[in-house]
């Protein structure tokens, strides 16, 4: 009888838990591993680019302008002393309190407004374009927009154009009366006469310095001795008599073409200055006004007897409005605030309406059903609900703001660098415009950067609030 075998199965003994748990270890180690090799390049760049210079930054910052003397807090101490650096701090203070603010505003209502109107998506692309453009390029269209000469800058081409649709120019600002030839007066006006004329004498009242291309197109030949009716805009001329209660005369541009004729005659050639406001002036009170006619012409009537003098007051020699001194000392900041504006808009309404967006609708709807009218669902509701894209918004445009540089340094004239200087540019004139104390010019960074930390690490907690 065959012997009878009995297999039995392998004994399958069962892992440790020691083991298991070390073998999670190992995975995890190899993970963090793999993690560190992708990790490591974006570290290293990370440090090359921003760690180390930030603590070169603070070292340099202890030393002197030539970085050979240990000056310790010398450099941060002069921040507070130097005039020029208090300046750039008062200007990043209403940047930071300015520019964000209105952006935040202007975004928030042009988001609102958005929703309301047609072509919204149009609307909106025409806002964001700006931001496709450098502030390099920004800057330089803005210094061309703000120039003085209206013949130049936009905005004061269209300053000018108001102003002078209500307020007419003056005729002839840079006339003046030829010296020695019956009248005084300095540059600008008023011009008198020198001498007295009663009622029935007339007078001649020359002046030189008006090119006779710029003179009106409807002047004429100046009124002349042949010219005697001693009628209303066709008075006798100078030296012929007139009417007895009346003072005639004639304010004409005493040079004729080729430079020939005697000065203080009217002469054939030479023409009269139309538009011109002359007074008859007794015992220091104005008698009589008059305006001189396209051949310069005028006529005072119904004047009592007595001794006259005749004025052409200072507003005909006014120099011509040129605008607003966009980029004086006075202006020059809110003026590049309103290029930033032109910039940012987009950004901040893009921003906002995405939020907008997001609103539930049954909430809007619920409180118009409830009688609610549209100015209180935007302030109880709608403003509530987008506070949280609000905040980030504002707080971005303060980073923004804190590290402005291209605006400021190309739009601000150099005589005015001064008044318009934030602390980038102030660092960066400091350390490497003209100042070469890069001791200084470290510690403005270090102090620009612990104003722009908190608020960056503000942002970022935000981001992680709202992901989580």
């Amino acid at each position: 009888m065959a012997d009878t075998v009995t297999v039995r199965p392998p004994t399958v003994r069962p892992p440790t838990v020691g083991s298991a748990a070390d073998g999670r270890r190992r995975a995890q180690r190899r993970k963090r591993r793999l993690a560190v090799v992708f990790v490591l390049p974006a570290l290293l760049l990370l440090g090359a680019l921003v760690v180390y210079p930030v603590l070169f930054s603070f070292g340099r910052s202890l030393f002197d302008a030539e970085g050979d003397r240990f000056v310790g807090a010398a450099n941060y101490a002069a921040i507070v002393q130097d005039p020029a650096t208090l300046k750039a701090i008062r200007n990043s203070a209403i940047w930071v309190v300015v520019a964000p603010t209105l952006l935040t505003g202007l975004g928030l209502l042009l988001a609102v407004l958005t929703e309301k109107v047609r072509w919204a998506t149009a609307f909106k692309l025409v806002l964001f374009l700006p931001m496709a453009v450098s502030f390099l390029a920004a800057g330089i269209i803005f210094r061309l927009a703000y120039e003085q000469d209206p013949d130049r800058g936009v905005l004061n081409a269209a300053a000018v154009a108001v102003h002078d649709g209500f307020d007419d120019a003056a005729a002839y600002p840079t006339a003046r009366a030829r010296e020695g030839h019956g009248l005084t007066g300095g540059a600008g006006g008023p011009y008198t006469t020198t001498s007295t004329v009663r009622p029935g004498g007339t007078v001649g009242l020359g002046f030189i310095g008006v090119a006779p291309d710029a003179l009106p197109a409807g002047a004429k030949a100046a009124a002349g001795p042949a010219d005697a009716a001693g009628t209303a805009g066709n008075p006798p001329a100078a030296g012929t008599a007139g009417a007895a209660d009346a003072i005639g005369g004639v304010v004409y541009l005493d040079f004729a073409p080729g430079g020939t004729g005697t000065p203080g005659r009217v002469d054939p050639g030479e023409k009269g200055l139309p538009g011109m406001t002359v007074e008859a002036v007794r015992d220091g009170r104005v008698a009589a006004t008059a305006t001189t006619a396209d051949d310069g012409s005028f006529r005072f009537a119904g004047l009592a007897d007595g001794d006259y003098t005749v004025r052409l007051p200072a507003a005909n020699f006014e120099a011509p409005y040129q605008g607003v001194n966009w980029l004086g000392p006075a202006l020059v900041t809110p003026a590049i605030i309103g290029a930033y504006l032109w910039v940012w808009t987009g950004f901040s309404m893009v921003l906002i309406g995405a939020g907008l967006a997001a609103i539930p609708r049954d909430a809007l709807e619920a409180a118009r059903m409830d009688g609610a009218t549209e100015g209180q669902i935007f302030r109880k509701i709608t403003v509530p609900l987008l506070a949280p894209v609000l905040t980030v918004v504002f707080v971005t445009l303060v980073i923004n703001v804190m590290k402005v540089f291209d605006l400021v340094w190309i739009i601000a004239p150099g005589p005015v660098q001064e008044e318009a200087n934030v602390l980038a540019t102030r660092m960066w004139l400091v350390s490497f415009g003209g100042g070469n104390d890069q001791g200084l010019g470290s510690a403005l960074s270090m102090v620009l950067l612990l104003l722009v930390v908190p608020a960056m690490i503000f942002n970022v907690r935000r981001f992680r609030r709202s992901g989580a």
